[in-house]
């Protein structure tokens, strides 16, 4: 009865997405308009029509294909996401507190633990860096829009029934008797994620597949609006460092994603419709591994190479110096997206694979890290004797360099075979990859938000509760990931719910530090919505004095521009920054 209800729901499904396409295509003509080089309305190719303002209200989001309106969508359903995943995991450390099972439980901290992790990198991370891609992307390399605005609002509006998918096990869990959330953790070990009888793997799994599909055609955007849509003044010696690091993310995505896709039907066809993929018969539980992970470490640096890119791009404003060996940093991201597809194997140095193998995956893991070394001694360079600014973006760059080194260091420990074997799922790896995953991508993009916010707003956030909400992110990060480095040591696994009492002290360090970084997300929160809605106008459209030290880049050229013609056209005065 299971079975028949899984491929039941699977068909449904199915029916679902076909008629939704089906309805679409039938609204209107896909190709009716195209957005003006203004920005300011769109132009009927075929009729010829122009539509001088954009639609009010909700109509206006929903049928956008303004590069920079689709740029505020993702990072709204970004912040959304990492708020989802900061409950769930304030919820986790909850029930780590104490040994007992006494809050959640084991089973609900198994659905928390799976979708925490698959909501932090498909439903937050790729797309907060969308965000700053489809808003700042064409304003840096001097474009009129996306190469294809209408496949980059298809884009974004697959990832709202993604994540109503990944997330549907929790309140259908309610609701009926046969549903319950995923609890296959993220990483979806076969044969684990294929002998699980819950439809709710199977929503789960879909879920992801439409992220991926939603990820691939961005990456195809991105890749076509780099090469062909740029000024006649922007060559490739002068593309930005942001852009340099998108269009290597993009051709990552190109290269990782659809191999994912193809793991995720596999691992459908298993559960639904009794396939042997990844039966111990067929192609056997390792093959998820190695699939799996030939896309999941990819993955690692198709969500890190952007906020590098950030941090590269706003650590020289504030140091009041150009970046130091812009080339050796375009030459190491180059570097790393070709060495990220042959780490993979260092996830599975454990699973008995040959040692010759083993060893030419730890060569490599190992060689990796030298173009990341190469970015942070030039980040560490272009402070060197400049004139610092300790603004809110800036302290947020620095944060990410810090976080980023202790992640990289104790990757490399990871990346040697006989430490590996030690420290292989315990907490040690938790901690490692957290150091990344929070502690370097979150809070660069942090920094982007701060640094860019004038621009999409016009006003400027409270600078003392930005600095509030730095400090809380970098004493409540280190105090819980160091923690768990020192759990790892100890010898505790992680994915469990409970532990055995030697690691409680630890565990109750770690989840003081979790609240007190959550409690920093709050003011986050609070600035941003109260800054947006009531901060003070900004004074020029120069607001972090750029053009003194020769650091103005093209995008706030343009929001000078936008600003001169908002008062031309009678808009509103703005007055000085208090």
């Amino acid at each position: 009865m299971v079975e028949a209800g899984q491929i039941a729901l699977t068909v449904i499904m199915g029916v679902l997405l076909f008629g939704v396409a089906a309805f679409l295509t039938r609204l209107e003509d896909w190709r009716s308009y195209t957005p003006l080089s203004t920005g300011g309305g769109y132009v009927g190719e075929q009729t010829g029509q122009a539509h001088h303002e954009k639609p009010a209200g909700i109509v206006r989001w929903l049928t956008t294909v303004d590069h920079k309106d689709i740029g505020l969508l993702y990072g709204l359903y970004g912040l959304v996401a990492f708020t989802w995943g900061g409950i769930a995991v304030l919820l986790m450390r909850a029930e780590l507190a104490a040994p007992a099972e006494d809050f959640i439980g084991a089973n609900f901290y198994n659905a928390l633990l799976t979708t925490h992790g698959i909501t932090m990198l498909f439903l937050f991370g790729t797309p907060i860096i969308a965000a700053f891609g489809n808003y700042f992307i064409p304003l840096l390399i001097g474009a009129d829009d996306m190469a294809f605005p209408r496949i980059n609002a298809i884009a974004f509006w697959l990832l709202p029934p993604a994540a109503v998918l990944i997330w549907a096990g929790f309140p259908l869990a309610s609701l009926t008797e046969t549903i319950d959330p995923a609890q296959t953790s993220w990483t979806m070990y076969t044969p684990l994620s294929v002998e699980q009888t819950n439809p709710g793997v199977d929503l789960m799994l879909l879920g992801l597949h439409l992220s991926g599909v939603s990820a691939t055609m961005g990456a195809i955007n991105f890749i076509a609006t780099i090469f062909t849509e740029r000024g006649d003044d922007v060559g490739w010696e002068s593309l930005d460092i942001f852009s340099w690091t998108m269009i290597t993310q993009s051709g990552l995505i190109l290269f990782s994603f659809p191999l994912l896709g193809s793991a995720l039907v596999m691992l459908l066809l298993d559960r639904n419709f009794g396939t042997l993929f990844f039966a111990a018969e067929g192609g056997g539980p390792i093959l998820w591994q190695h699939l799996f992970w030939f896309f999941g470490h990819p993955e690692v640096y198709i969500l890190v190479l952007p906020p590098m890119g950030l941090v590269s791009l706003i650590l020289p404003r504030f140091a009041g110096r150009k970046l130091f060996g812009f080339k050796f940093v375009v030459y190491s991201t180059l570097a790393i997206g070709v060495l990220s597809f042959g780490v993979w194997a260092h996830h599975m140095f454990s699973t008995g694979i040959d040692p010759r193998i083993r060893a030419s995956f730890m060569a490599v893991s190992l060689a990796i890290a030298v173009p990341s070394a190469v970015k942070v001694f030039n980040w560490i360079t272009t402070m060197w004797n400049g004139k610092l600014r300790l603004t809110a973006p800036m302290l947020f760059t620095i944060g990410f360099v810090q976080n980023f080194i202790l992640g990289g260091v104790t990757g490399v420990f990871l990346a040697s075979i006989p430490v590996d074997l030690v420290l292989h799922d315990t907490y040690y790896v938790v901690g490692h990859f957290h150091f990344i995953v929070m502690g370097a991508i979150a809070v660069a993009g942090f920094a982007g938000i701060y640094y860019w916010f004038p621009l999409f707003t016009g006003r400027m956030y409270q600078k003392t509760l930005a600095k509030w909400h730095f400090w809380l992110t970098m004493i409540g990060s280190n105090v819980t990931f160091i923690a768990m480095l020192l759990l790892g040591y100890g010898g505790m696994p992680r994915r469990y719910a409970t532990y055995l009492p030697q690691f409680t002290d630890m565990h109750l360090v770690a989840t003081v530090g979790a609240f007190i970084m959550g409690f920093g997300q709050l003011i986050f929160v609070y600035n941003l919505l109260v800054s947006w809605l009531e901060g003070p106008l900004v004074e020029s459209g120069d607001p972090w004095d750029l053009e003194e030290t020769g650091m103005k880049t093209k995008e706030w050229a343009w929001f000078e521009r936008k600003r001169e013609t908002a008062l031309t056209d009678g808009g509103e005065e703005v007055a000085e920054d208090e």
